[in-house]
């Protein structure tokens, strides 16, 4: 006997086929699963009703993945819908070409309505945890308008997709937080011809009913752009308001134009598509290893725990006043020491997250015998691993006492303390349950990432080495050039010549950027034209010299 299965996304009679037992060859019971009913649902199904899979030719497959996934039919597109989506594509075309800023969160604005209109329609409403992704998402795309900082604006714009992902999709396990990112391309896809069939469905109708709002927006249109014309002619400082408000588009980006247009129009689509109907991921599942016996599985990993042990033994040996000894049998120097233990420390903790992960898969689950063992072992790894977490940061904090603060040693010592964040969760997951485990590892990248943006990376490497300065007279100016304008404010409490020297490359920058429009300023920007402004950059290119802003002496 024989079935074949069209997997979860079918639901018709093709999607079934010939048996033997409870249905009739060739028959069909009723009574098939919904569309979007998951693998388990069908199977079920095939049990229920005699169908039996067996290994000979048309025997019916389990569905794939893209079928476990696929979520139920989305409804008719909205006018809303595709008003938004074409006013976040205009939106991104005339903010986004001179670069980021405030004009990222303008553009995004109209995305957000059309994927809230697409899932009223749908039937769909906001849970807590919704908003609060939604509201961390748009936090994060808040960061370029504050930092002119690249590295930190970059790290929330994606962190933003991930918190995006978690609001539309709602996915709560290992697979579905992982993947659910990915669905964007889907819903790309997707979305342009769920738009296209609603736009078609529109042109079959009559006229009357998409004609007079295209004639409306076409007069008002005219209508601006006359009076706006006349008033600027007319008045300089209404000209001067009204040139510092509207992008100013040229023919020659006319093409990056085109192109943000249509990416911006393609985004707020897909998030519109997926809004209305999200795959659901959290179908996918992650079968657990097979169970090794205790000693099997406990021997390795408490060897790891005594190896752990001992290296704390020894920090905790120098760190109440061991250094000399170990310095002496090393032939290292304090900064040396501090600086090569450091990368080994982290790369420790990546490591110990990926022990901890294949353990939890192969671990003895046959009672609570094996519970106590598997928490009871796991649990003093991870104490143990929060321990070499302290002793990495302790070490980059020597290192940053011995050469000062960088863009790499700050951005490293922030990502150590987050794995030292996730030992915790992981921590806790363990005495209160893992359901949870997932959506919370995402929350707390968010939120560090957040954090990061707002506490000014470069800011702080400057109001550091500013300090540092104070106290020791010394100083790389060399390293400053390359830091962006948010640096400004901490360097220009440094004293003549050295404030000149140090602001130099970033007055530079700012001077040949030009004016750039406000959507497209941050803040940290604009407070360093500011102090720039009222404080010029006035010692010349040989005292500079002199001081080693032109060539580093210190190491990086």
């Amino acid at each position: 006997m024989a079935a074949a299965g069209a997997g979860a996304g079918a639901g018709d009679a093709a999607g079934a086929g010939a048996g033997s037992g409870a249905g009739a060859p060739g028959s069909v019971p009723a009574m098939m699963p919904a569309r979007d009913a998951g693998a388990e649902a069908w199977r079920a199904w095939y049990a229920q009703h005699g169908y039996v899979q067996t290994a000979g030719k048309g025997a019916a497959a389990s569905p794939g993945w893209a079928a476990t996934v696929q979520g139920a039919a989305p409804a008719p597109v909205r006018t809303g819908t595709l008003v938004a989506a074409v006013l976040s594509g205009l939106t991104a075309a005339l903010l986004l070409g001179d670069g980021l800023g405030a004009g990222l969160l303008l553009a995004v604005l109209p995305a957000v309505a059309a994927a809230y209109v697409a899932a009223r329609a749908a039937g769909r409403r906001a849970r807590p945890w919704t908003l609060v992704w939604s509201l961390g998402c748009l936090a994060l795309l808040a960061v370029p308008a504050l930092r002119d900082s690249a590295w930190p604006s970059s790290l929330a714009v994606l962190a933003a997709v991930g918190l995006a992902a978690l609001a539309l999709y709602g996915s709560r396990t290992w697979p579905g937080v992982l993947l659910s990112p990915f669905g964007f391309v889907d819903g790309a896809v997707t979305g342009v011809q769920w738009a296209w069939a609603g736009l078609r469905e529109r042109g079959s109708g009559s006229r009357d009913r998409w004609w007079p709002v295209v004639r409306a927006a076409g007069v008002a249109v005219v209508l601006l752009v006359l009076f706006g014309s006349l008033f600027a002619s007319a008045d300089a400082a209404f000209a001067d308001l009204l040139g510092g408000l509207t992008p100013d588009v040229t023919v020659g980006d006319s093409p990056l134009r085109v192109l943000l247009f249509l990416l911006g129009l393609l985004s707020a689509l897909a998030v519109a598509r997926v809004a209305a109907a999200p795959l659901r991921w959290d179908r996918l599942t992650i079968t657990p290893g097979r169970p090794r016996s205790r000693v099997e599985w406990a021997l390795p990993l408490v060897v790891l725990d005594l190896l752990f042990a001992g290296f704390i033994a020894v920090q905790l040996a120098v760190l109440f006043g061991g250094y000399a000894k170990v310095l002496e049998h090393t032939g290292l120097t304090y900064a040396e020491y501090a600086r090569q233990g450091f990368w080994q420390l982290l790369w420790a903790t990546l490591l110990t997250l990926v022990v901890i992960a294949l353990a939890l898969r192969w671990a003895p689950r046959s009672g609570p015998g094996d519970t106590r063992l598997v928490r009871g072992v796991l649990g003093t790894l991870c104490l143990l691993t929060l321990v070499v977490v302290a002793s990495a940061l302790r070490r980059m904090d020597l290192y940053v006492d011995a050469y000062g603060l960088t863009r790499l040693r700050v951005s490293v010592a922030a990502m150590e303390l987050w794995l030292g964040l996730v030992v915790v969760l992981l921590m806790a997951a363990g005495v209160l349950g893992a359901r949870w485990l997932p959506r919370a590892v995402v929350a707390s990248a968010g939120a560090a990432v957040l954090a990061f943006g707002l506490l000014s990376p470069d800011g702080l490497v400057a109001r550091q080495n500013v300090a540092r300065f104070q106290q020791d007279r010394e100083i790389d100016l060399a390293y400053f050039q390359s830091l962006s304008a948010d640096a400004v404010p901490a360097l220009d409490q440094l004293p003549e010549p050295h404030r000149s020297c140090a602001l130099r490359g970033i007055n530079n920058g700012l001077a040949d950027a030009g004016r750039v429009p406000w959507y497209a300023t941050s803040l940290g920007e604009q407070r360093a034209r500011r102090i720039l402004r009222e404080r010029p950059v006035t010692a010349p290119y040989e005292v500079c010299a002199k001081l080693g802003t032109f060539g580093s002496r210190t190491e990086r």
